[in-house]
């Protein structure tokens, strides 16, 4: 596999699998590489369910996945994060977070200062592994977005 498909699919699996598509691209690898490179990537690694917006400056939650991580510790949409692990991020960027993100694979456990509405609040996030339909899906994006894939059997 390419190294830049590795980057891909690295940079997808950390965030938001889903918001980081891009129709108007082609996967140069084979499918078969891909679903490899996504299941051995994703088997294990822990997810914590939210998208991330950056501000200028700063970052907050754009998106909440249903049944993740981020929604069981009421993580919400608009929540502005102020810090996360002792690390102040009111002025981070999505690279900081994601380093921060990558540092707390260890114990899988995220303490986030959120400001809501004005209040400062602390959330508990535990970060959790993909599931098989997780995963399963992923690779079925990947392969519907950048993948010539005929979605229907050849007429004779």
């Amino acid at each position: 596999m390419n190294v830049r498909l590795s980057h891909f699919l690295i940079a997808a699996l950390l965030v938001a699998p889903a918001a980081l598509a891009d129709d108007s691209r082609i996967c140069n690898a084979s499918a078969r590489e891909c679903e490899q490179a996504i299941r051995q990537l994703s088997s294990g690694r822990r997810y914590l369910g939210a998208s991330i917006q950056e501000l200028n400056p700063g970052i907050r939650v754009k998106a909440v996945n249903e049944d993740g991580p981020a929604e069981r510790a009421d993580l919400r949409p608009g929540d502005r994060l102020m810090a996360i692990n002792g690390h102040g991020t009111r002025s981070a960027s999505i690279q900081d977070f994601k380093k921060i993100l990558y540092d707390a694979k260890e114990t899988g456990v995220l303490w986030i200062i959120v400001q809501r509405d004005g209040i400062l609040k602390k959330i508990e996030v535990r970060l959790e592994p993909y599931t098989k339909a997780q995963i399963d899906k992923m690779v079925a994006q990947h392969l519907a977005q950048f993948h010539a894939i005929a979605t229907t059997a050849p007429q004779q």
